[in-house]
């Protein structure tokens, strides 16, 4: 293990001299404005083992951030709140709804809806299956619990990377509240309120709301309006019945929308002569902006759509038995979602319409029962079942300008020879059947999910502070999927070796379209019947072979069909052994083997493609070899091979912490090993996903985070994260070979740090002031671009291309969060705040431009924001 990034080196050396002192407020949640006169102004209640605990106790690696630390950082949403946790990252990338979660470098699912996140997100107890599901902005949190590694045993659907646990504010029967309002650059308009009180003796109420707007900080100059705002509001309310101290039912209800121009992809590198096509396409002296990416200037031809509905309710009952507790939740939701997008991000009418719509509805259901029990000997037992259903569908259709440009390309790939016009005439098709208007591809799939697991739990403490722990997860998951897709795109359709065989034999004066002929001429001139199929599939001798790179949209094989069932199952022990030794009261050591399983996730994008053993690629004509697809008389022209599903993701860890807590300090180190097999990596290919399972993916990590209140009001706290990840083996990934390569997108290094300072004035009003830095070490940025793969004749793919582009795409992150808070005894509190403070601007993650071989798209950041907020509390 080497670190040779300099400035690397001297983060871990000033987290390694504050380590004696310091940890996170994220991972203690500490009131800062809290004097620290007690051991017990450091308790955090934790719920990470589907039990009441505290962090102290919790042998699990375990971030926790407290709704007041959330809202003196001015934490909007779950993207906010990796400033806070180094292990935590996550990203907004093609939409509003398309978020990714990555916890110690592993997570994946964003923006494929047949993929489940690796890492689970979990909203008072219950599960959140996608990420449109999880972005709003939640009301009356009470803290946020980030579980690191795999969370399986105990949360078995899909948590084989880890766990994001929300836990909101319970009604209570004493009447109270607060109201927010917020105002800040671009425009920015927040307003927050909650109220909660009894209703009786046993039944209490909570009602919140919210609403957050933001003009776009990014300018679209064709369309002279502005990108990337943000237009969020919901509603959220509970009811609390406790008819005994031994019984309690809560009951929630929340509905959410999301309408926003969200998001900018800005041009980072420009192919001159695609820019010359789009030029002459569309007529437009400036087709696209220069590559200046934090220009956050962009040209499309219409604005995007995105339109999320999140809404729900559930049911949790606690019934306490003498010793036993028996817990029941309950829940339903759906997610209903729009999006349209100028994929081609160019003011030239390309793509005309990339429309999706998602309809998702969840039924979820847990019985669990704990015991509480004097003796060495402690278990928890319970069971779930998962339910989803989802329709899928997408259509990618062509612009007024896409002809133009398809011919611009036609003539500069033939030296000129060749035009859309002419290739038309040529095959003997009427004119504008090719690139029309309209053309396209329209996806519909249907997807149905159900799954069941049983879990448990033993605890065994044989002698006074040591406990041994033992658990357990059997799961089963089935699903299946429908898919019907159709393309309209009459030059995708075209099998362009065969027609060069066809052409061929016509100079030779026979009809390809006669198969005695074809076999007569091929029996009585071998040789020549060989070279002309060799030369059917040489770009030297076939020139139509030069236009492959506009076919991008060829037939879909649909299923399930003859060959293939459409319909998976698998099934999964996964288990946990763990020791834990209270050296003191104060100081915790723990070992833990874990092991974590994720279920197979579907292709739900145009590019799902049969796999190698079903269908063997090229013409019928030139390869003729069998396979069950031609067998059954299923394929259609220029099939390719790739996946309709990636396997299961089998993971496991070997962890040691220690947790140490006193009045003043409190520090956690966490070292790990973590793995997992048959990852499910998910790779856009300019129009759709390439789904595949890598071999084996490792990381090995140091995780450090402390804390320290060297006097009155002053909390000081730093958290580090170091990774050192590789593919063990991944042979077949979208862009190549990787095995021995460096995952992208992790950073080697990940840090947090500041602290915060409340003074008290005479009279109780009070001061505060806080500040927090986050770090991430310079990191390539992309696996490769699908983009720039040349498929060859054989249907074997040139990926190396693509690999050495893409290292050159680097981030780093600087950011710098600032507030200062005055609270008036009369419960009004007014603040200020800036987040990115010393605007710090990076590109998240680069692709290659849609139909823009050579040109290269990305995310830009967010730029700096600042504002002010009034609350009152009552």
């Amino acid at each position: 293990m080497t670190i040779t990034d300099s400035r690397l080196k001297s983060i871990l050396l000033s987290g390694a001299a504050l380590g004696t002192l310091a940890m996170p407020a994220s991972a203690f949640a500490q009131d800062a404005a809290q004097d620290a006169e007690t051991a017990d102004s450091n308790v955090i209640i934790v719920t990470a083992s589907k039990r009441e605990t505290t962090l102290q106790e919790i042998p699990i690696a375990v971030s926790v951030t407290s709704g007041e630390d959330i809202e003196d950082a001015q934490v909007r949403d779950l993207i906010d709140l990796q400033t806070l946790v180094p292990s935590l990252r996550v990203s907004q990338l093609q939409s509003s709804a398309n978020t990714n979660f990555i916890i110690r470098g592993f997570g994946n699912g964003a923006n494929n809806p047949g993929i489940e996140p690796s890492v689970g997100v979990f909203i008072d107890g219950v599960y959140r299956s996608r990420s449109a599901a999880q972005i709003g902005d939640l009301p009356n949190i009470q803290r946020v619990e980030v579980l690191r590694g795999p969370q399986s045993t105990l949360f078995g659907k899909n948590a084989s990377a880890g766990i994001i646990s929300i836990v909101t504010d319970r009604p209570q029967f004493e009447f109270g509240g607060q109201v927010e309002a917020t105002y800040g650059n671009f425009n920015a308009r927040i307003l927050r309120g909650d109220i909660t009180g009894p209703i009786s003796d046993t039944l209490a109420f909570s009602l919140a709301g919210n609403i957050n707007k933001r003009d776009g900080y990014a300018r679209d100059l064709n369309l002279n309006q502005k990108f990337n705002n943000r237009d969020r509001w919901g509603v959220r309310g509970q009811l609390l019945w406790e008819p005994s101290a031994d019984l309690s039912f809560r009951v929630i209800g929340d509905y959410d929308k999301i309408n926003e121009n969200c998001c900018i992809a800005a041009n980072v590198r420009e192919n001159p002569g695609i820019t010359a096509a789009l030029r002459a396409a569309s007529g437009q002296a400036r087709p696209l902006e220069a590559a200046d990416p934090f220009s956050y200037a962009v040209r499309n031809n219409f604005p995007s759509t995105n339109v999320i509905e999140n809404y729900g309710g559930s049911l949790q009952g606690d019934w306490n038995v003498g010793a036993l507790t028996f817990t029941s939740i309950t829940a339903y939701r759906e997610v209903r979602s729009t999006t349209n997008q100028d994929s081609d991000f160019t003011s030239a009418d390309l793509i005309g319409q990339n429309a999706a719509n998602t309809s998702i509805d969840t039924f979820t259901q847990e019985l669990r029962v704990a015991s509480d029990f004097d003796g060495p000997l402690n278990f928890l037992l319970g069971g779930f079942y998962f339910n989803e259903n989802i329709d899928f569908t997408n259509s990618l259709l062509f612009g007024r300008d896409f002809r133009g440009y398809a011919s611009a390309l036609i003539g500069a790939g033939t030296g000129g020879q060749l035009s859309a016009p002419i290739l038309e005439g040529l095959l003997g098709v009427p004119q504008n059947t090719f690139f029309r208007q309209g053309q396209g591809i329209f996806d519909d799939f249907t997807y149905g999910n159900d799954a069941y697991s049983i879990f448990g739990q033993v605890d065994f403490k044989p002698i006074d502070r040591l406990t041994f722990t033992f658990g357990f997860n059997y799961t089963e998951d089935k699903k299946r999927v429908t898919s019907n897709v159709v393309s309209t795109d009459a030059f995708s359709n075209l099998d362009l070796v065969a027609i060069g065989f066809a052409q061929a034999l016509a100079g030779r004066g026979v009809d390809a379209r006669n198969p005695a002929a074809v076999g007569a001429f091929a029996q009585a001139n071998p040789a020549v019947f060989a070279a002309i199929q060799a030369g059917a599939q040489n770009p030297a001798t076939n020139g139509l072979l030069a236009l492959r790179g506009l076919q991008f949209l060829p037939p879909f094989l649909n299923y399930p069909n003859a060959v293939e069932s459409g319909r998976t199952k698998d099934d999964d022990f996964s288990y946990t052994i763990r020791a834990n030794y209270e050296i003191t009261d104060n100081v915790n050591i723990y070992a833990t083997y874990a092991t974590g399983f994720k279920a197979t996730s579907f292709n739900l994008s145009r590019d799902s493609r049969p796999f190698p053993t079903d269908f063997i690629p090229g013409s019928p004509v030139t390869n003729p070899a069998a396979s069950p697809i031609r067998n059954a008389g299923l394929a259609v022209p220029n099939l390719t091979t790739g996946s309709r599903f990636a396997g299961p993701e089998e993971s496991e860890v070997y962890e040691a912490g220690i947790k140490a807590q006193w009045p003043l300090v409190a520090f956690n180190l966490t070292v790990f090993k973590q793995s997992i097999r048959g990852f499910q990596s998910n790779v856009f290919t300019g129009t759709g996903f390439a789904l595949a399972n890598a071999g084996k993916q490792s990381t090995f990590g140091i995780e450090f985070d402390g804390t320290v209140r060297p006097t009155d009001g002053l909390n000081l706290f730093v958290a580090f994260t170091y990774l050192d990840p590789k593919y063990d083996s991944f042979l077949n990934s979208a862009v190549g070979d990787l095995t021995g390569a460096t995952p992208a997108g992790i950073p080697a290094l990940s840090a947090s740090m500041g602290g915060s300072y409340t003074y008290e004035f005479e009279g109780g009003t009070k001061f505060t002031v806080r500040g927090d830095y986050a770090y991430e070490s310079d990191v390539q940025i992309a696996e490769g671009l699908p983009g720039f793969i040349v498929t060859n004749p054989n249907g074997t793919r040139n990926f190396q291309p693509a690999l050495d582009i893409a290292r050159q795409f680097r981030r780093q992150t600087d950011l710098v969060n600032v507030s200062a808070t005055l609270e008036l005894t009369n419960g009004f509190e007014i603040s200020a705040w800036a987040r990115n403070l010393l605007d710090d601007r990076f590109i998240s993650t680069v692709f290659d431009s849609v139909a823009q071989a050579g040109s290269i798209s990305g995310y830009p950041s967010l730029p700096r924001t600042y504002g002010g907020s009034i609350r009152f509390k009552f």
